[in-house]
């Protein structure tokens, strides 16, 4: 009787710690940039970037909770001769509010984007791997009809966050990809740690939030004649950015 008894209590303590998700903590990306597809609409990229130096490293931390995250780029000690060819986009997302918030950086010079959280139609698939020990579902997104996006997301950690942006599915981003693999985000450690609230408190600027749309009309109106213009809007507001 005893015996029964401990078993069925181990079975019990078994399945609620087994169906236990992960609501908070913090997740370290690498991102791979293959400079040559990410700057394929720049005419002489090959003059400007050598074969050696084509494929571009950068960390980003993406502290969470259930209801907000922090996405930013981890700062590096080493000189990056490399820093204009790719955007190292700080953004904060909070579902009670609805809102996202970016500060992004062109030709030097920060903006701060304000915006509703992106709504993108996901198609979940069968697909799965394992992301920094995770058991992940693959999902994608059609951007337009000749561009898409895949993800790669954790059912045990429950808030539907991701790099940059991206949101929306039933657990946390741990790996996302353009379909040309031009640009690639893994994560490469999870870690289950309470957050401050401040990492979630934008910090002070005098700088006017603008919407996204609103900016890349302006840039567009500015600069989309010309081909380097184009190719500028490309590069900061298309694919996985």
């Amino acid at each position: 009787m005893i015996r029964k008894l401990y078993s069925f209590v181990f079975l019990i303590v078994f399945v609620a710690f087994a169906g236990a998700q992960i609501t908070y903590g913090k997740v370290t990306y690498e991102r791979k940039t293959n400079l040559y597809k990410r700057l394929k609409h720049w005419e002489d990229v090959k003059e400007w970037v050598k074969e050696g130096d084509k494929v571009k490293i950068d960390e980003f931390e993406l502290t969470f909770t259930d209801s907000v995250s922090c996405f930013k780029p981890v700062e590096s000690e080493y000189r990056d001769n490399f820093e204009w060819a790719t955007s190292l986009n700080t953004t904060y997302q909070n579902k009670v509010t609805d809102s996202k918030v970016t500060f992004k950086k062109i030709w030097g010079e920060e903006f701060m984007l304000k915006d509703s959280l992106s709504k993108r139609k996901w198609k979940i698939t069968d697909g799965q791997r394992i992301i920094a020990g995770f058991n992940c579902r693959k999902a994608i997104w059609v951007e337009n009809d000749s561009s898409r996006v895949y993800a790669w997301y954790a059912d045990e950690i429950v808030p539907g966050f991701g790099p940059e942006s991206f949101n929306g599915l039933p657990g946390l981003i741990l790996g996302l990809a353009s379909e040309d693999g031009g640009t690639i985000y893994f994560a490469k450690k999870v870690e289950v740690i309470l957050p401050k609230p401040e990492v979630f408190q934008l910090p002070k600027t005098k700088k006017k939030p603008v919407k996204t749309t609103e900016f890349r009309e302006q840039l567009a109106k500015q600069y989309g004649k010309e081909k380097w213009g184009k190719a500028m809007l490309l590069n900061n507001f298309g694919g996985v950015n």
